[in-house]
């Protein structure tokens, strides 16, 4: 990714009694928030945990998903005004309250 550009991280804490339907995110939420983000969107990817730093420990996120735009203003510009259906979505896939990070990719 380039230098400057605006990446979206939608982190999914790994925490006892949540669950995550990967199956869905990956099938029917992220095609369906890239139909509504359209070409605002140059670069995503989805991440599944495996593990934490050190032996036999769980993963910090169950998942993440990433999402890169050319500047804030194309991330703001897409995102507002479908944002209302996009977090709506969540309850089908998850009962975890994402975190989001917004950050400027530096190298």
């Amino acid at each position: 990714m380039k230098k400057g550009a605006i990446k979206v991280s939608v982190l999914y804490p790994n925490k006892n009694g949540k669950t995550f339907d990967m199956d869905y995110y990956c099938n029917k939420h992220v095609p369906m928030v890239a139909g509504l983000l359209g070409d605002d969107v140059i670069g995503a990817s989805v991440e599944k945990g495996l593990g934490g730093g050190a032996p036999d420990q769980e993963a910090t996120y169950i998942a993440m998903g990433n999402l890169y735009f050319e500047s804030m203003a194309s991330f703001e510009n897409a995102f507002g005004p479908n944002a209302d259906k996009i977090m709506g979505d969540i309850p089908n896939y998850t009962n975890i309250e994402p975190v989001i990070q917004i950050s400027e990719v530096m190298i």
